[in-house]
């Protein structure tokens, strides 16, 4: 059972599903269908991509070493692909144009362009506000172009919300790699140390909950929602363990959408 849960989690299915969690999210709060299409293309693209990083990474961004992951993580990725290519034929073109620049995004954060191989990765704060750009842009602007329109000013005041929730739960796995990342990668802890970096995040969830309240639509269901979902963000940065579990920031910090879904879910039972 070890194992298969460390393969759950390093062949990149969880984060998977925290993405697809996201994109619901985005269905629920804006009142807009759930397109299946987009759903399963979300998840098995992220299998992949998430995948590829990981690989290059480890190989100090060479690419040689990009097919020498694990066989079976190799098997699912490329079987995920393949699926991925398959879903992408029932979007529209608006979607898939889309989808096109956060691919560029995502090459751009991946691909060694910067001086002596090294990739936006080694930027710090470049790094995190393109992670936030790609997953805002998958998980918000991806089912508004398939299904909506971007015309709509709760679009967009949902679009800063989960840009802000991305980056807060990002503060977990830039602590956790603080004694690891290089010292001229000047991450958030980095510069402003541990202590004000749970603060600046802490700000950030205020803003992110005091922007809910900017909607023109408004149901007591997304209030509560989101309540639920600023409160728990702000329990982890404050309780936040400096030296963390091994599964900690990949396993817990990552299941944090789907447990939000999990909550969602209980709201609209009980109403």
């Amino acid at each position: 059972m070890r194992k298969i849960f460390e393969y759950y989690v390093k062949a990149s299915i969880h984060v998977a599903l925290a993405v697809l969690a996201l994109l619901y999210l985005t269905c629920q709060f804006l009142n807009i269908p759930v397109n299946k299409s987009l759903f399963f293309l979300v998840f098995f693209s992220t299998i992949p991509t998430y995948n590829v990083i990981r690989q290059i990474s480890r190989k100090r961004n060479r690419f040689y070493g990009l097919f020498n992951m694990p066989g079976i993580s190799l098997t699912v990725s490329l079987v995920s692909l393949g699926l991925s290519l398959y879903f992408i034929t029932y979007l529209k073109w608006q979607t898939l144009l889309t989808l096109l620049v956060l691919s560029l995004l995502t090459a751009i954060y991946t691909l060694p362009i910067l001086p002596e191989g090294k990739n936006l990765r080694h930027r710090g704060l470049v790094k995190i506000l393109i992670i936030g750009l790609v997953w805002t842009g998958t998980t918000v602007l991806l089912p508004v172009v398939e299904v909506a329109s971007l015309q709509s000013w709760d679009v967009w005041v949902e679009f800063v919300q989960r840009l802000l929730l991305i980056l807060v739960l990002m503060v977990p796995f830039e602590i956790r790699d603080l004694g690891t990342d290089p010292a001229d990668m000047l991450t958030i802890p980095q510069r402003l140390g541990i202590a004000r970096t749970r603060r600046l995040g802490l700000w950030a969830c205020l803003i992110c909950y005091l922007l809910t309240f900017m909607m023109d639509e408004l149901s007591g269901e997304e209030i509560l929602g989101k309540t639920i979902m600023v409160l728990s963000l702000g329990a982890l940065l404050i309780f936040l363990p400096k030296k963390q579990p091994r599964f900690f920031a990949s396993f817990w910090v990552e299941a944090f959408p789907i447990f939000w879904v999990l909550a969602l879910w209980g709201i609209q039972a009980l109403v």
